[in-house]
């Protein structure tokens, strides 16, 4: 799995209280929530944001609560990828859940910049900055994982299986 987009950076220990600020926490449509996205720390990014754009940020992204909607306003604003130094682990889980992808890689986290134009191929882990003509490696996803996420999240891909076994029976 391919991704290509434009890198918008942040710094250390964004939390999900930034990601989407909590008066936006009774918003259920994904469409409504990725208009608040990243809000509490760069209130213009739901502008500036185009679909398949990535987001690169240092140390423990997503730290704080435990919200689902972080991820999903993450997703839903048309980011498809995640690249940190780190991530708060409940945010990690909640990420792969619903289909958005994460790679920690501290070289690529500290040297990419915003604006930077990112290729990212999942299966191998290869993080490669257009840009400046450099490659990255952060830890491949395995086969499970891709299945997972190429299908939209932990709830999409339990519904394939479940129709797929329909059809055998």
């Amino acid at each position: 799995m391919k991704l290509r987009g434009t890198v918008h950076k942040y710094g250390a220990n964004v939390d999900t209280d930034v990601i989407i600020p909590s008066p936006y926490l009774t918003l259920t449509d994904p469409g409504e929530l990725a208009t608040h996205c990243m809000q509490g720390i760069d209130s213009e990014f739901a502008q500036k944001v185009e679909k398949g754009d990535i987001i690169v940020a240092g140390t423990n992204f997503g730290c704080g609560s435990s919200r689902e909607h972080a991820p999903i306003a993450i997703k839903a604003a048309g980011i498809s990828c995640v690249i940190a130094k780190s991530f708060a682990r409940i945010f990690f889980r909640n990420a792969i859940n619903i289909g958005l992808p994460l790679l920690e890689c501290a070289q690529a986290a500290e040297e990419i910049e915003s604006g930077d134009i990112l290729e990212v191929e999942l299966a191998s882990g290869e993080i490669r900055d257009i840009t400046k003509d450099k490659l990255f490696k952060a830890e491949p996803y395995p086969n499970f994982m891709l299945e997972l996420i190429s299908a939209g999240g932990l709830i999409e891909h339990t519904k394939r299986k479940l129709e797929a076994r329909k059809d055998e029976i």
